[in-house]
C-alpha cells in the first residue's frame, strides 16, 4: 500500500503567490466540489451555530398566536368590507320627515270588497310639542333609556337589556333603539336575518345624522304600532281610552308605552290583567330612570286600568266586530314585525249579504224584544261546517258604544244548549232515543236539579226529554254516562273553555263563548267532522303580492257518523215539535237546541241546516236577569236563516234507517214556556202569539189517538241510575234493573226509572 503523504503543518503553510492563485482558478474547482470561499462560509456558519447552542423549532403556542393574529386580521377585514357593503345604496332620506305608511291594513270580505281600511286617511298625527312629556318619558324609559346619549346604536344598551330581561323573566327593556325601530318601520321589510339587522343599524345611524333627536321622536311616536289598528300614540289614546293626547293620565301614558313591545299581548281591551302588569313595569322603569318619583310611580300603579274603548273616527268599516276580531287574530299567523310594518291585505270568509242579514236580526231583537224582556245586548255568528269559515259575525248592538265582542270574548252559561253533549255521549254508548227515564224529584250528592218552570212529566223517552229540555232527565243521563265521556266529547267538538267536573255541567253551568259552542254544533252538520272556526283565508303583502299566510283548515273526527245522525235527528225533533219550534224554516229541515240560564240571564239558540250552523245569544253584559226565554233567541235565529237561505238549495239531513217515521209531533211535546208565567207561547212571529202547548194528559190522549207515538224499548233496555257511584268514578255503563218480581230497594234511584210497559200490559205505576 502506498504510503500516505505527509501533510505540512498549519504553521508551515506559506501564502500562495499571485501566479499560484491564478493557476488554481484556471485549474477549476477542487476535487471535493467546493470553492475555498464556500468552504470558508461553511466553517463560519458552523462556528456561529456552536455559539448559539442547540436548534429550537416553533412550538404550538407559536402557531396558535400566529393563527389568532391572522384570524383577527381576516375578521376585521371581512367586517370592514361587510359594513362598507351595508352602507352602500342607502335609501334617500330627503323625504323622511313627511313619511306616512301607505295602505297600512286592508281587510277584505269574501267578494274582495274592503270591510276595513286603515291607511294615511285614517291617521291622527301629533307634533312633538303636542305629545305630553310623561308619554315621551314612558317610551324612552321602556324602549331606549340612553336615547339622548347614543348615535343610533346603543351597544351597551343591548347588553344591559339582555341581562335585565333575563334576570326579571319579563320584557322590561327593549334591545333595539328608537332610531333602529324607526328605520325598520320606514325602510325595511320584515325579513328576520342578520343582513337586515345590519342594514337597520346603518340606517339608524344615518337617520340620526339627518334628523335631530326631537324629529326622530316625533316620527317614531306617530308611526309605532300599538295594536287594534292604532298606528301612533294619537290613535292609541283614542282607541284605548277615548281621549286626546293632552288628557292622558300618567298611568294611561304608561299603558300606551307598554304596548310597543307586544301590542296584542298587552292590549287593555283584550288582556286587562296582563296590560295592568305591563303598565306597572313601565312606571317602575320611569321611576328607576328618574323621570318620576317612587311615590308617583306607586300612586299610578295603584289605579285601576279602566280602558274606555273608542274607534278611529275616519276609519272605514262595514263589519266592525268582525274586522276587530280579524285584527286580534293576526298575531296567530304573522310576526310582530310583519304586523308593525303594515301594507297588508287580509282576505276573509265574510259574506257581506249574510252579514247584513245577521246585523238586521240582532238589531231587531235588541230594539223590539229587548225592552219587553229586559235585555240590551245580542250576538250572532254563522259558520260553514265544511271548512270552519266564519260567514257572518255580530258581536253586539253598537260597536261605537262597546267594542267588547260577545261572540269571542263573553264567557256565559250555555244553559240547555250543553245538553247536546250529554245526549250525544249517551248515543255513542248504545243508548237509544227511545230509552225511558222518569222525570220526577231527584237528588244526588246533595245536588237537586230542577226543571225549568217546575213540574214533572213522569215517564219520558230521551227524545221527548231533549225536545222538552227536561233538566232532571239530562242530569240522570249524565250520571249514567259519566262526566268524563261528556267532557271529552265536548273537547273533541271544539269546547276549549274550562268545564266543571260535576253533574250541573249537564245543564250548562260552565261558561263558554258563542263561537266555540256554535263551532261544536257545526260538527254535527259536518257529519261528526270538526273544523276549528276561523275567518282568515289569506294574508298578502300589498307591495309585492307575497302570500304571508294561506289557510288550509284541517278536519278531525269528533263523533262517529252513526251517532251524529242520531243526535241530529233528535235535535230536529226539538225544532219540529219542541222548545225550538219558533226556529222552524218553512222550506227546509233544521236542527238545534234552546238554552236559558238561571233567571233568564242568558238566552240561547244554536242550530244548523246541512250547509250552515249559526248561534244566537241575547242578554245583558252585567248578567242582569231578563224576563224572556230562549224563544227570543230562536226567533232571531229563524229571522237570520230564513233571510239567507233563500239562495241556498234545500238539502236533507241524513236519517238513520231505524228512526225513519218515528219523529215527535207537536202535540207530544211540552213547550218550556208553558210552565213559565207571563211568557208568550208558540208560533213563529215575534209578538201576539197564542200558546199552543198542551197538558201532559192531553198529549197522552193525542198520542194514543194518532197511533204514531214513538215506539218505546223493552223494559230491559231502559238505562237506570246508580247514585252510589261518585261523579269521578262514573263508568258510563247503565245500571241493571232489578228482577221483574222484585221491587227496588226503598229510596233507590232505580225507582225513578220506569220501564216502558209491554204492549198488552197496563202502564207502570211508580
Amino acid at each position: 500500500m502506498p504510503s500516505r503523504r505527509s501533510q505540512p503543518s498549519r504553521s508551515s503553510r506559506r501564502p500562495a503567490s499571485g501566479s499560484e492563485r491564478q493557476n488554481a482558478r484556471n485549474a477549476g474547482p477542487p476535487q471535493d466540489g467546493q470553492s475555498p470561499e464556500r468552504r470558508q462560509a461553511r466553517r463560519k456558519s458552523l462556528r456561529n451555530r456552536r455559539k448559539l447552542g442547540p436548534s429550537k423549532r416553533p412550538g404550538p403556542r407559536h402557531w396558535l398566536l400566529l393563527g389568532a393574529t391572522g384570524l383577527m386580521t381576516l375578521t376585521t377585514g371581512v367586517a370592514a368590507f361587510v359594513w362598507w357593503q351595508v352602507n352602500q345604496n342607502l335609501p334617500d332620506f330627503s323625504n323622511v320627515r313627511s313619511f306616512t305608511r301607505g295602505g297600512t291594513l286592508v281587510i277584505q270580505a269574501a267578494d274582495g270588497l274592503p270591510i276595513l281600511q286603515l291607511g294615511p286617511t285614517a291617521r291622527r298625527k301629533a307634533e312633538i310639542n303636542q305629545i305630553p312629556k310623561p308619554l315621551i318619558d314612558a317610551f324612552i324609559a321602556t324602549e331606549d333609556e340612553r336615547f339622548y346619549q347614543h348615535g343610533g346604536i346603543d351597544y351597551w344598551g343591548i347588553v344591559r337589556a339582555a341581562f335585565v330581561n333575563t334576570l326579571s323573566g319579563d320584557l322590561v327593556q327593549g334591545g333595539s333603539t328608537i332610531s333602529q325601530q324607526l328605520a325598520r318601520m320606514i325602510f325595511l321589510d320584515q325579513e328576520r336575518s342578520l343582513w337586515r339587522k345590519l342594514r337597520e343599524a346603518a340606517l339608524a345611524q344615518a337617520l340620526e345624522r339627518k334628523l335631530d333627536k326631537q324629529e326622530v321622536l316625533e316620527l317614531y311616536l306617530n308611526q309605532v304600532y300599538l295594536g287594534s289598528g292604532a298606528y301612533g300614540v294619537s290613535d292609541a289614546a283614542w282607541i284605548y281610552f277615548s281621549k286626546n293626547l293632552k288628557d292622558l293620565s300618567l298611568a294611561e301614558a304608561a299603558t300606551l308605552a307598554g304596548l310597543a313591545a307586544a301590542p296584542s299581548d298587552y292590549s287593555p281591551l283584550v288582556n286587562p290583567a296582563l296590560a295592568e302588569r305591563r303598565r306597572n313595569i313601565v312606571l317602575g322603569r320611569m321611576s328607576d330612570v328618574g323621570y318620576i318619583s317612587e311615590d308617583e310611580a306607586k300612586s299610578a300603579q295603584a289605579l285601576p286600568l279602566d280602558p274606555k274603548a273608542g274607534s278611529i273616527a275616519d276609519a272605514y268599516s262595514t263589519a266592525p266586530y268582525f274586522a276587530s276580531y280579524i285584527q286580534q287574530e293576526l298575531p296567530k299567523y304573522l310576526t310582530a314585525d310583519q304586523i308593525e310594518a303594515g301594507g297588508l291585505i287580509v282576505e276573509t270568509s265574510l259574506n257581506p249579504k249574510w252579514q247584513r242579514a245577521a246585523e238586521k236580526a240582532v238589531y231587531n231583537a235588541i230594539d223590539y224584544d229587548g225592552p219587553r224582556f229586559n235585555f240590551e245586548q245580542g250576538a250572532l255568528v254563522a259558520i260553514d261546517p265544511k271548512n270552519g269559515e266564519i260567514r257572518a259575525l255580530v258581536g253586539g248592538g253598537d260597536f261605537s258604544q262597546s267594542q267588547f265582542n260577545r261572540v269571542t270574548q263573553a264567557q256565559r252559561q250555555p244553559g240547555s244548549t250543553f245538553k247536546m253533549f250529554v245526549y250525544a255521549a249517551a248515543m255513542s254508548k248504545d243508548w237509544t232515543p227511545f230509552d225511558i227515564y222518569r222525570d220526577a224529584p231527584y237528588s244526588i250528592y246533595d245536588y237537586e236539579p230542577k226543571n225549568f218552570g217546575g213540574g214533572y212529566r213522569g215517564d219520558v223517552s230521551l227524545v221527548k226529554a231533549i225536545a222538552n229540555s227536561i233538566n232532571i232527565v239530562a242530569v240522570k243521563l249524565m250520571v249514567d254516562v259519566g262526566i268524563d265521556p261528556v267532557i271529552n266529547l265536548a273537547r273533541k267538538m271544539g269546547i276549549e273553555s274550562p268545564l266543571g267536573r260535576d253533574y250541573s255541567v249537564a245543564l250548562g253551568s260552565s261558561e263558554v263563548n258563542l263561537m266555540e259552542i256554535t263551532g261544536a254544533y257545526a260538527t254535527l252538520a259536518n257529519r261528526g267532522m270538526h273544523v276549528a272556526p276561523h275567518g282568515i283565508r289569506r294574508i298578502i303583502r300589498a307591495r309585492t303580492g307575497e302570500v304571508l299566510y294561506d289557510s288550509f283548515p284541517e278536519a278531525h273526527r269528533a263523533l262517529d257518523e252513526r251517532t251524529t245522525n242520531i243526535i241530529t235527528w233528535m235535535l230536529q225533533q226539538v225544532v219540529q215539535a219542541g222548545t225550538g219550534r219558533p226556529a222552524q224554516l218553512t222550506d227546509r229541515p233544521a236542527a238545534g237546541k234552546t238554552g236559558t240560564s238561571e233567571e233568564g240571564r242568558d238566552l240561547w239558540f244554536i242550530g244548523f241546516v246541512p250547509q250552515l250552523a249559526a248561534g244566537v245569544w241575547l242578554g245583558n253584559d252585567d248578567s242582569a236577569p231578563t224576563w224572556g226565554t230562549s224563544r227570543a233567541a230562536a226567533v232571531t235565529w229563524q229571522e237570520f236563516m230564513a233571510d239567507i237561505t233563500e239562495g241556498i238549495p234545500v238539502q236533507e239531513f241524513p236519517e238513520p234507517p231505524q228512526l225513519k217515521g218515528r219523529g215527535l209531533r207537536p202535540s207530544e211535546v211540552d213547550d218550556e214556556r208553558a210552565t213559565s208565567s207571563g211568557s208568550s207561547g208558540g208560533g213563529s212571529n215575534r209578538s201576539n202569539d197564542e200558546d199552543h202547548s198542551s197538558s201532559d194528559s192531553d198529549q197522552d190522549k193525542a198520542a194514543s189517538e194518532d197511533g204514531d207515538a214513538p215506539s218505546e224499548p223493552p223494559a230491559s233496555e231502559a238505562p237506570a241510575t246508580d247514585s252510589s257511584a261518585p261523579a269521578d268514578g262514573a263508568t258510563g255503563e247503565p245500571a241493571p234493573l232489578p228482577p221483574a218480581n222484585e221491587a227496588p230497594p226503598e229510596n233507590s234511584p232505580i225507582q225513578d226509572f220506569v220501564p216502558a210497559p209491554a204492549p198488552d200490559a197496563a202502564p207502570a205505576n211508580p
